[in-house]
Parts: structure tokens; C-alpha cells; sequence
């Protein structure tokens, strides 16, 4: 089983054990539309719990059983969100991911991997999974991160950010740098600079970013995270050195600062 309630371990998600999750403790911020949740999970008790609670959230939920009926929906398109067992029939869930990425295929992915097994979670996010969570685990915890990775598709559904004469689209990768030059984003860039921007002024540290992006059982560096930060730099400021927006926090880590909080450069100054 993999579904367990903060309170106590239930070894198999039954709907009758999860019902006792307090009904009206919604953690999703819901917008003017239903989200639209493919879950992809051969085990049919655990299937039942999780499509349960995510229809109490107010999901729209599709089930499919196998992975190679799990991406051919996927390939038609019209979802928020896969939530993807990595044990499936037919086609497992790494081969999933993997084919849908190759396809150009962006929706975002949870992978459901086995507990303990850290190679399958990297795996995961190298094959360009969005998240993972290890079985079993709490209910609590499984709708906080199907809440968050959908409010990150919602500001990437926004349209372009821009700043400082920069054009970042979080949904495409893509970037249109303050000299008019096009720029192609990696997966890595994205989150980091995306984690960045969504706390609006605050000081993110380096823990946050590395559970955020690569998760709390991986393991780069902060040094990994500050390399990823020396390139978002060359890419969108106009001097890398002295940065106006991706700024340094010393002995803590970064924060983006918005045009408005920024003194103009000097070069447009002079202007």
C-alpha cells in the first residue's frame, strides 16, 4: 500500500480509512476552473484512496491502470497534472515520462515511487519528472505537492515574465534576453528561476531551492545550485557581476528583486 493519514499508517488506501480525512480542510487554491488529474496507478485499493481524496479536493480525476494506456491519454492532452506510479504493467513509469518528454509533452508529472529506492527518484526527475513521493506516504503531504506543482502551472499559464528587457516563458522554456537574442532554458533553470519569482521579494535559502527543484532525497550541493544561478546571470543581466536582479543573500542564499524595488542601471540612466 502507500497512502497514510497524518495521524495514523493505513497499509492499504481504503476508501472507508480515508473518508475520516476532515472534509472541508481543502489545501488546493482553486481557480475558475476544475483541474484535470490523470493518475496512473495499477494498484486498485490505492487508486480508490488517492482518486477519492483528489475528487474531494474538487479535481477532475481520470484513472488509467497500465503505462501504456496512461500515455496514450496523456498524448491527447487536456491535463493539469499526472500523478504516475513507476511499478506499472506494460510500460513502466520512467518509459512514460520519458516517451512523453521526447514527444514534446510537458505536462507536469508526480511520480509515486517505491519507499527508500533514492536511483528510481533521481531516475524520475532525470527523465523529467516534476516531483516524486516515496510509498507509503502521508495523505496531507501528497495533496500539498499536487496543489503546488498546479499553482506553478498556473503562473506558467500566465503568459511570459519579463523583466529588465528579458521575455522567460515557464511554460515553453523559452527566453527573449534583454539584447533581442532567443534563449532555450534547461528544465533546471526554469524551476530555480521560477522558485525565485514566485517568492515575490523574499529570500529563498538553498535548502529551499534544492528540495524544491531536485527534492528532499537527492543530492547536489548548494555549489550545484549557485553554478545553475552563474548561468541564469550571463543569460538576463546586463553585467553578471554586479547582478540587479538575481541577487545574492550572503550566507543564506537568493532573491529575486522586481523592476520596481531595482535602481535603473547606468546605462539606461545616461539614456
Amino acid at each position: 500500500g502507500g497512502l497514510r493519514s497524518s495521524a495514523r499508517c493505513y497499509p492499504r488506501a481504503v476508501s472507508s480509512d480515508v473518508a475520516e480525512w476532515p472534509p472541508g480542510n481543502h489545501l488546493t487554491t482553486m481557480s475558475d476552473r476544475t483541474h484535470h488529474i490523470l493518475l496512473v496507478e495499477d494498484e486498485p485499493s490505492l487508486a480508490a484512496g488517492i482518486r477519492d481524496n483528489l475528487e474531494d479536493e474538487g479535481y477532475r480525476v481520470e484513472h488509467a491502470v497500465d503505462g501504456r494506456s496512461g500515455l496514450r491519454r496523456l498524448q491527447q492532452g487536456g491535463l493539469d497534472l499526472v500523478v504516475l506510479d513507476v511499478m506499472l504493467p506494460e510500460l513502466d513509469g520512467f518509459s512514460v515520462c520519458e516517451l512523453a518528454r521526447a514527444q514534446g509533452i510537458e505536462t507536469p508529472i508526480l511520480f509515486l515511487t517505491a519507499k527508500g529506492a533514492v536511483d528510481d527518484r533521481l531516475r524520475g526527475l532525470r527523465a523529467g519528472g516534476d516531483d516524486y513521493l516515496a510509498k507509503p506516504f502521508h495523505l496531507e503531504e501528497f495533496l500539498l505537492r499536487v496543489a503546488a506543482i498546479l499553482r506553478r502551472g498556473s503562473t506558467a499559464s500566465e503568459g511570459p515574465f519579463e523583466f529588465g528587457g528579458n521575455q522567460v516563458d515557464f511554460a515553453t522554456y523559452e527566453a527573449v534576453d534583454w539584447r533581442g537574442d532567443r534563449q532555450q532554458l534547461s528544465h533546471k533553470e526554469v524551476k530555480i528561476l521560477e522558485t525565485l519569482v514566485r517568492a515575490r521579494g523574499a529570500v529563498v535559502s538553498r535548502e529551499q531551492i534544492l528540495d524544491g527543484v531536485w527534492g528532499q532525497d537527492a543530492f547536489p550541493t548548494s555549489r550545484t545550485i549557485d553554478n545553475f544561478v552563474v548561468r541564469l546571470r550571463r543569460r538576463f543581466e546586463r553585467d553578471p557581476d554586479a547582478p540587479r536582479f538575481i541577487t545574492t543573500v550572503r550566507g543564506v542564499g537568493y532573491r529575486f528583486v522586481f523592476d520596481e524595488d531595482s535602481p535603473a542601471p547606468e546605462a539606461e540612466a545616461l539614456s
